[in-house]
């Protein structure tokens, strides 16, 4: 079994959602001075690799820790998009020939090429391709259970790109991943496992995430 971490790092100052406070790692303890090392970070939950709960967006939504943890594992299909254009909003002409794929209960996972990007830079933190509201009801109507992107967020930055795929999915209890990373190795392959783990946060809309998939 191969397995492939799916994740962006975390660390001091690491790219993030460009309204929130960048993240802070501080320490409390050194093992050089105090015997052992402990550390303190100060984090929007919607930054690096994330997942979002419909509750993020809906207040009766369920909440990240109310979710079942098996729907966080599953059948993954990859959609490569690797090298669409910056800012294109992902439709029915992208999505199309995969579809017929698509079972009930799978994860779609949207590769676009945008994580080879990340730094905190003025592309990275706006023109991201992103999912439509169309595309997002294709992807709905197939009863998935999660998609993923490779960019900032599912939905675009711009004016009337961000909610509409966000609203559909979440809507019905169709979870988000976001700001995830695909390995070279991993595009050669069609499907794999997916496991996007997030903190039992109680309450929240979002979690960090360590996600990987496997291929055996």
């Amino acid at each position: 079994m191969k397995v492939f971490d799916l994740s962006q790092p975390l660390y001091n100052a690491c790219p993030g959602w460009p309204t929130y406070a960048l993240t802070a790692i501080t320490y409390e303890k050194i093992v050089g001075n105090d015997g052992y090392t402990a550390e303190r970070i100060d984090f929007n939950s919607h930054t690096g690799t994330h997942l979002d709960a419909p509750f993020h967006f809906f207040p009766d939504g369920a909440t990240i820790d109310e979710i079942p943890l098996e729907r966080f594992i599953g059948r993954a299909l990859i959609v490569n998009l690797d090298g669409i254009a910056a800012r294109t909003g992902i439709g029915e002409t992208h999505l199309k020939k995969y579809l017929p794929r698509i079972q009930p209960d799978d994860i779609v996972l949207l590769n676009t090429g945008w994580h080879r990007k990340r730094a905190v830079s003025a592309e990275y933190y706006h023109d991201w391709p992103y999912l439509t509201g169309e595309g997002a009801e294709l992807l709905k109507e197939r009863k998935i259970k999660g998609v993923g992107i490779d960019g900032m967020s599912l939905g675009g930055w711009y004016e009337g790109t961000g909610r509409p795929c966000h609203e559909a999915l979440l809507s019905s209890d169709i979870w988000i991943l976001e700001e995830i990373v695909f390995p070279d190795e991993l595009l050669s392959y069609e499907t794999c496992n997916l496991t996007a783990v997030p903190l039992k946060l109680k309450g929240f809309g979002g979690s960090p995430t360590r996600a990987y998939a496997t291929v055996e």
